[in-house]
């Protein structure tokens, strides 16, 4: 008897359209020229829906637009083909703007705050995730205006509610606000982590002290910490664990946060172990920055990257 796969349902309350292009240098005052532009369908939870369909996952994303560049974005992501609906709200989806400098490698992004939401309109877009199925309910991004901060923490409870889990990644008070109401995995930067305990991290070693604190105190069930070119950190009721990033040539950084929380989303709703499920996210993390474009990634970039991953693991002398 054949089974249905695991479906990933992704909230994106302040999405955006994002175009990339390249400058030779960025001067004050003067006209950029630009080239190798490209347009995306962006913002956290949109980004991590495009992933999941690009690696063969069921998903649809959930999210707010309005006006014309709202229903621009709907355009790009039916192109694209994957599963979404829209939520209308009155005010106009932000566009954000990156320039890659070629003369520097250097990345300059640029990203509106984004319109407000009425009450009405945010409480649509909420009421939306029970009226879907899913098995993973992943809220990612940052709050548009005038939404509470509690709307996180609210969406994790409806989706416990439902025997669904929550993965969360956002930042401030909305991601404070969201702690020990039922997250599965929670996926802050260093920055965001760092934030969210009032102090700096010296270090990994802090930072997995801190995310294992999380753990414990029953903010989450998985915590993981994503360090950039140093990779992340991973802890959960049995301890904590620290992976190397790949070392990948890079091009574009935008998206690659989301490209690797879908990975790993997907392969938890898989039945893959946290340990494995973390290798496929450092996997889509670089094919993601190896691209050009917000999250740009193929099936065949990750899965070759994550087989590489375990080989040279296997590979390693054991301790």
């Amino acid at each position: 008897m054949a089974t249905t796969p695991p479906r990933i349902v992704t909230l994106t309350l302040n999405p955006a359209v994002d175009f990339v292009s390249t400058a030779a240098a960025l001067r004050a005052t003067h006209k950029i020229r630009t080239h190798d532009e490209h347009v995306d369908p962006g913002g956290g939870g949109v980004n991590v829906a495009r992933v999941v369909h690009a690696l063969g996952g069921e998903t649809l994303a959930v999210l707010a637009g309005g006006d014309v560049t709202g229903r621009f974005l709907c355009e790009l992501l039916a192109a694209a083909g994957v599963p979404h609906h829209c939520v209308p709200i009155a005010g106009r989806t932000r566009v954000s703007f990156t320039v890659r400098e070629s003369t520097t490698g250097l990345e300059y992004r640029f990203v509106p705050e984004g319109p407000a939401l009425s009450e009405p309109e945010w409480r649509r877009a909420l009421a939306a995730l029970p009226a879907v199925p899913g098995d993973y309910v992943v809220a990612s991004g940052s709050l548009p205006r005038d939404v509470p901060v509690g709307i996180y923490a609210e969406a994790a409870r409806m989706a416990a509610s439902r025997g669904q889990a929550f993965v969360l990644d956002t930042s401030g008070p909305a991601l404070a606000a969201a702690l020990g109401h039922g997250i599965t995995l929670l996926k802050p930067s260093l920055r965001e982590l760092e934030t969210l305990v009032g102090h700096a991290l010296p270090d990994a070693a802090a930072a997995e002290r801190e995310a294992l604190a999380l753990v414990r105190a029953g903010a989450a069930r998985i915590v993981v910490v994503t360090l950039g070119a140093a990779g992340a950190i991973l802890a959960s009721e049995t301890g904590v664990l620290r992976r190397p990033a790949p070392a990948t040539e890079v091009h574009s950084a935008v998206g690659a946060g989301d490209a690797f929380l879908a990975a790993m989303v997907l392969a938890l709703a898989r039945g893959a172990a946290p340990e494995e499920a973390l290798d496929w996210g450092l996997a889509a993390g670089a094919a993601a920055i190896a691209g050009i474009g917000t999250a740009r990634i193929t099936r065949s970039a990750v899965e070759h990257g994550y087989d590489a991953l375990r080989a040279s693991r296997a590979a390693r002398p054991a301790p």
